[in-house]
Formats: structure tokens, C-alpha cells, sequence
């Protein structure tokens, strides 16, 4: 289902296009939100209701997808599809680099959207051609890629990616769309195109990336391909099925260091076993639980669970590692509100991080029961430790010298 309003009308977006549509998105770069109402009415005086409305809706856009595009945004054009949908600049730019180790110079970028990827892959000198089916998508893309000096790089091509034939390209890249009218589409096979279609499409090319959904199950994941997971300052942003690189193979990459984490799907390490919760904990990356690697993590620290069912990670020394956040831990006590609440009046903790796993507690209920006052911080976990409902207090572990 379209999006409705001016940002979703050919006719208003194209005259975004024109002199008087770029000086007025110009004159907007920075307004207020809040005083849209009176900027409206003053603006309406020397320009037409349409091209207005069309421009303040088209400058909402703009600060929003400023957290995914940073400065770009500001020069860009977007529907509100399109910033919800699009690759994160950063994620897209790292993928961009490693098509270009991997040879690229030429790819078939299918389901392309408002370009995001398309721009990436082209700052890398890789020659791309966007598809995409939808009227208006294409012409933002379009838009974007001169917005962004690109246009020489970037052909976009309104088709159905099904009709389009990809071997003159080096690689493909397939982002099926997994939102409809009704929000978020779980089932892999309703996605557009398919999932199905997307993976024999990506296997006729010599490499191939195919994003998905984090959340798909590995029992989904043909045996043959690289499954990798991205996250981005500890976000899970995305995961990719690379088709021609490291088959039978899963990982997870961390953002923005791009520190990454593989193994082979048939030689990855069994869980590790549980053991008593040690002076330090560690919280692994959700792109390497994801993946399905905490027992390499937990060879690394030379540690064990907490838990046979959490994803928490303890030793008795502390060793550094890009793929977990350490914390020293300095508490460990039965759930039991009344108790955190005097052990951290004792401690005088004015600042609480409350983090759970395991547990069906709200983190910000726990932590207005607190009634905190103080001048220090601390951090407490609510999980389960053999199976009993268990609350750890700590704080970050200071790097070693």
C-alpha cells in the first residue's frame, strides 16, 4: 500500500525538482517543526500551497533520515518508505568496501529503493544499476544520485527485478522489501520478491548479498551460503546471505571498528557449559548471539554461561575483547526489590543502568522503585544464574593498562 500525502505525489515531488522547489527546500534546511504552522503562512504568500506543503513534508524527511545519512540528508530526497527501509550509511559503506576487495565493478543492485546502497557502491567506483518498480522510488533514486554527484555512476531502471537479466554484472545485491500495508512481514516468502526468487536469483551470479531479516531462523539459512550479521554501535542493524564467499560459514561484524567474528557452520563450538558467575561478566554483541557464536566469545575470554539459557558470559579475569561489553561485577544477590534497593542506598548510586536477560521485569519500573540518590553509578543485570531468578551488580570493567 502507498504512502499517502505530498511526499508520496509524482507531481509534488517533481516540483521539488525545479528552481523554486531546490531554494525553498534551501530555506527550510534548519527550520523548527514546531513553528510549521506560521512558516507555512508566511511561505504561502510567494509560493503555491502544494509546492509548500510538498516542501515542509519533504524537510520532516530530512532531519529524520539525518541519523541514518548524516550530512547527505540534507541534499537528499526521500518518501517515508524509503527512510524507514534504507540501509544505514554507515552499514551500506561497509558493504560497498567489501564488494570492492571482493573484485566488484559491476553490480545489479535489485530492490534499490531511494538508493542508499546504490550510493555507497557507486562512492567505491562500482557501477550500478538501481531497479526498482515502483514510479516515484525511481525518480528519487534518480534525484539522489545527482544530488550526490553519482549520475554517471548510478543507472536507475524502473522494472520488476524478476524481468531483469543480471549476468553483464560483476555481483547482485537483493534488498526484498519486508513491510506491506500492515507493517513488518515475518514470512520470508511474502517479502517482494520472495525469498525463494532472491536466493536462486543471487545464486546465478558469480557473488551475490541478499539482505534479510536478524530475526530469521538458521534453519532457514541455505547450507551454502556466508550468513552474517551487522550491528552498528551495539545495534543490531541487518543480517546479509553472502552467495560466492566463505560458504557454510556464519558471522557477525561490529560497526564502526568492522571488528568480525566467523566460523565454519560445521565446526562452530557447542555451547559452553555453565559455571559459578565470576568477578566479571560479560555482555556479548546481540550480532554475535545472533550469530550464534558466544561460545567463541566465551573461548576467548576463557570463561562459561551464567546460564545454559542466557547470553551472558562469565570469567575470573578480565581479558579485553571487541565482541563483548565487560563489566566487573561486585553483587550478586536473589531477586529481591527491597534488598537492591538498600544494598544501593548503601552504595549511594544516584545513576542505575538496569539490563535484563531472562527476565520479565521492565527495567524503568525496577528502577523508579530504587528512589536513587547519590553521587555514584552502578549497573544491574536481572537475569537467571542456574536457573534461579538472580540480580548481579556491577560496573564497566576498566581497561587494562
Amino acid at each position: 500500500m502507498a504512502d499517502n500525502g505530498p511526499v508520496n505525489d509524482p507531481a509534488a515531488f517533481g516540483a521539488l525538482l525545479t528552481d523554486e522547489g531546490r531554494a525553498l527546500l534551501a530555506e527550510l534546511s534548519d527550520h523548527d517543526p514546531a513553528d510549521e504552522l506560521a512558516l507555512a503562512t508566511r511561505l504561502r504568500r510567494s509560493h503555491s500551497p502544494e509546492l509548500v506543503s510538498a516542501a515542509l513534508a519533504q524537510a520532516r524527511l530530512r532531519q529524520r533520515a539525518a541519523a541514518k545519512f548524516g550530512t547527505d540528508a540534507a541534499l537528499m530526497f526521500f518518501t517515508p518508505n524509503g527512510v524507514e527501509q534504507a540501509t544505514r550509511t554507515s552499514v551500506a559503506a561497509y558493504r560497498a568496501r567489501e564488494f570492492k576487495k571482493l573484485g566488484v565493478r559491476s553490480l545489479a543492485d535489485l530492490c534499490c529503493g531511494i538508493g542508499g546502497d546504490a550510493i555507497a557502491l557507486a562512492r567505491e567506483g562500482i557501477a550500478v544499476l538501481a531497479v526498482d518498480r515502483d514510479p516515484l522510488t525511481c525518480e528519487v533514486a534518480r534525484a539522489n544520485a545527482e544530488a550526490l554527484g553519482l549520475a554517471d555512476l548510478i543507472e536507475v531502471r524502473e522494472a520488476d527485478v524478476t524481468d531483469v537479466d543480471t549476468a553483464p554484472y560483476d555481483a547482485v545485491f537483493v534488498d526484498p522489501a519486508r513491510r506491506g500495508g500492515r507493517g513488518r512481514i515475518f514470512d520470508p516468502e511474502a517479502y517482494s520478491p520472495p525469498l525463494s526468487w532472491a536466493i536462486e536469483a543471487a545464486r546465478k551470479a558469480p557473488l551475490a548479498a541478499l539482505k534479510i531479516a536478524p530475526g530469521i531462523p538458521h534453519e532457514a539459512i541455505p547450507d551454502d551460503v556466508f550468513a552474517q550479521w551487522i550491528s552498528d554501535s551495539g545495534e543490531v542493524k541487518e543480517a546479509v546471505l553472502w552467495f560466492g564467499t566463505r560458504p557454510g560459514s556464519f558471522g557477525a561484524t561490529l560497526l564502526p571498528a568492522a571488528d568480525s567474528l566467523w566460523s565454519v557452520r560445521a565446526t562452530m563450538l557447542p555451547d559452553p557449559a555453565p559455571r559459578p558467575v565470576g568477578r566479571f561478566l560479560y555482555e556479548p554483541d546481540g550480532a554475535v548471539i545472533r550469530a550464534h557464536l558466544v561460545a567463541e566469545v566465551a573461548k576467548e575470554v576463557g570463561g562459561g554461561l551464567i546460564d545454559e539459557m542466557i547470553a551472558y558470559v562469565t570469567s575470573d579475569e578480565l581479558h579485553e575483547t571487541p565482541y563483548a561489553t565487560s563489566y566487573e561485577i561486585t553483587d550478586r544477590l536473589p531477586f529481591n526489590v527491597k534488598k537492591l534497593k538498600a544494598l544501593l542506598r548503601e552504595r549511594e548510586v544516584g545513576i542505575l543502568t538496569v539490563k535484563k536477560r531472562g527476565s520479565g521485569v521492565e527495567p524503568e519500573e525496577l528502577r523508579k522503585k530504587m528512589k536513587l540518590q547519590g553521587r555514584n553509578s552502578a549497573t544491574v543485570f536481572l537475569t537467571k544464574v542456574a536457573g534461579a531468578p538472580t540480580m548481579l551488580v556491577g560496573h564497566p570493567a576498566a581497561p587494562k593498562v
